[in-house]
């Protein structure tokens, strides 16, 4: 029998390749406990007034949650002094994502992206036939004047991640404000700012930019600072008629109750927070200074996550032996690196340790009369 056709332009999106489980981790490598830091998630957890809250309102499951995430909007416009009709909420920035494509890019349309960054931006432009048009860093960094020459009659988005994963870069004040007076009104600017509270600098305050520009949207998650991951939540600010567009292609109901409930309550957690963010610096100032001492290349991070070149050989098995998953960097078209999410102080030791042996069998050196010579 034949099977039924596909729509023109699907065969151009890779399937989604799940890595493989803890559990299946564990019992390949005769692990008892794994230390995952591939994903970039907040290995401190999240507020622990979610599951209180959580257990409080179980009684309110089985009904359809606010479609509107109106408390969560009160807050919000309260916390970044914008007006409610600004934001719009998704099931994590994947949809907010998805989004801004289906209500934005035609067919044959052009999005730019620059490579490597966010693998989801090339999927959601072919999945409206669209083209995307991959602009390659500049030092580890987005090539704004790069990107800039690419823009056509066919430019209908530009994606920017700020800061930038997998670099962890980020671009500075004057720098992305000349980019944004540049671009043309006509082609949205999706700025993804998923790591903007990890900056290592103070940085500008970028909502300020919406007020300014009626073709910009900035996406925020609850994924990394808060911890909440699984529960698949966003937002977007913008403009209100840019807001209300993007509106119109969005799923009635598409943020769960107990994610709403646990965004509320973690936005009042500023100990957890602060926790998290001094967990975050610790993490990455020991990190560059054992990285110094072994001689391993790395970028300087604005996330919750570091860039590390370890050679040509792959070394994730090497990490997978002592109980830690890490991301190959190959996937990104960086080959020779690595990226390590930034875990507890314990965690990241466990990593350097890992990173020692990985060094001494490169080098045939005991990196402790390294250390010593030194």
């Amino acid at each position: 029998m034949p099977m039924v056709r596909e729509r023109p332009g699907v065969d151009k999106i890779a399937p989604y390749q799940a890595a493989k489980s803890l559990e299946s981790i564990k019992r390949e490598y005769g692990l008892s406990r794994v230390i995952k830091l591939a994903g970039n998630e907040n290995r401190m957890g999240c507020s622990a007034r979610v599951g209180e809250v959580l257990n409080e309102l179980s009684s309110q499951f089985a009904f359809y949650p606010d479609p509107n995430c109106t408390i969560l909007r009160e807050r919000l416009s309260a916390f970044h002094h914008v007006e409610s009709e600004n934001l719009i909420f998704g099931n994590g920035s994947f949809e907010l994502i998805s989004l801004a494509a289906h209500g934005f890019l035609g067919e044959g349309e052009e999005s730019v992206i620059p490579d490597p960054s966010f693998g989801w931006y090339r999927n959601v432009t072919l999945q409206m036939n669209g083209t995307p048009v991959m602009v390659p860093l500049k030092d580890f960094t987005i090539d704004t004047d790069r990107i800039l020459e690419t823009i056509n009659e066919r430019t209908k988005i530009i994606w920017i991640c700020n800061p930038n994963n997998p670099t962890g870069t980020i671009l500075a004040e004057d720098q992305l404000n000349n980019f944004i007076n540049r671009v043309p009104k006509h082609v949205l600017i999706v700025l993804d700012e998923a790591y903007i509270d990890f900056t290592e600098e103070p940085y500008f305050n970028t909502i300020d930019l919406i007020k300014e520009h009626k073709n910009i949207i900035l996406l925020r998650t609850f994924s990394k600072l808060y911890g909440l991951a699984s529960f698949r939540i966003g937002y977007g600010i913008g403009d209100k008629e840019l807001i209300e567009r993007i509106n119109r292609v969005r799923s009635p109901i598409n943020v769960n109750f107990s994610a709403q409930k646990a965004a509320e309550v973690s936005l009042d957690d500023d100990a957890f927070k602060n926790s998290v963010l001094d967990n975050n610096r610790k993490g990455l100032n020991l990190y560059y200074t054992e990285l110094e001492k072994l001689g391993f290349p790395y970028i300087r991070s604005n996330g919750n996550f570091l860039l590390i070149q370890t050679g040509k050989e792959p070394v994730e098995n090497t990490f997978l032996q002592n109980g830690i998953i890490v991301r190959n960097a190959g996937e990104f078209g960086l080959d020779g690196w690595i990226r390590v999410s930034v875990g507890t102080y314990e965690e990241n030791e466990k990593v350097i340790e890992v990173l020692k042996t990985i060094a001494e069998s490169q080098t045939g050196r005991r990196m402790s009369d390294y250390e010593t010579e030194i």
